[in-house]
């Protein structure tokens, strides 16, 4: 990119960024609470401007992939609005086009960088990436040990692949979007937050999450024992 366009795209970025915040600050049916008092009126409000509300939350999902925490919220409110298969595909959407955004603005900015500064320092740490990078971020989508949009960043300064973060975000948000999607379609049984969950859905995650770990638990295991 030539030197003239790198600060219109760190302000085009900040807009985005702040774009983001604002969007989210505009939507207070977050709330369970807020929620289960209001299902009737927004269930109306996206019958009548569904392309409106469907894009609407694909912006404000797209935010969580940013910088703004939220996205469990967001999923369960897609969920009583739009119902579990179109907040799925809703979620996939504006999950993975957020994290690619956030995915290459770091890339961008910082990853030459970074890798410069630490070069000998993060040899076998690039190594380990280019063997199990799908890996690693499979489980980390699946189990939320980090927000999304840190772990998107963080990505970024790596070398793993454009085309591997892709698809890997987007495989690796469907689990969670279904749950959950399936959990805010059921809001009219629900009476708690904590009803959205249970620990059979956490031993679950924690399972997919090991599982997606696979790989690299027996190459390591293989050296361990020769």
């Amino acid at each position: 990119m030539a030197p003239i366009t790198k600060p219109l795209a760190i302000t085009l970025f900040a807009l985005l960024l702040l774009l983001a915040w604002w969007l989210l600050a505009q939507q207070d049916f977050l709330s369970f609470e807020y929620l289960k008092s209001h299902h009737l009126a927004l269930r109306n409000y996206v019958d009548v401007h569904y392309v409106k509300a469907a894009t609407i939350f694909m912006l404000l999902y797209l935010s969580t992939s940013l910088v703004v925490p939220g996205a469990l919220a967001l999923t369960v409110a897609g969920g009583a609005l739009f119902g579990t298969i179109a907040t799925v595909c809703y979620v996939n959407a504006g999950a993975t086009l957020g994290a690619v955004l956030a995915f290459l603005a770091t890339r961008y900015f910082f990853a030459g960088w970074v890798q410069e500064r630490f070069r000998n320092e993060l040899q076998k740490f690039n190594h380990e990436l280019v063997l199990h990078g799908h890996n690693y971020l499979l489980t980390l989508r699946i189990i939320p040990i980090l927000p999304a949009f840190l772990i998107n960043y963080l990505a970024g300064l790596t070398k793993i692949p454009t085309s591997t973060f892709v698809w890997t975000t987007s495989l690796g948000v469907l689990p969670g979007s279904a749950v959950y999607a399936y959990a805010g379609s059921r809001l009219g049984s629900i009476q708690k937050p904590g009803d959205l969950i249970s620990w059979e859905i956490v031993i679950a995650f924690a399972l997919l999450g090991i599982f997606s770990l696979l790989p690299v638990i027996v190459r390591h295991g293989k050296k361990l024992w020769r």
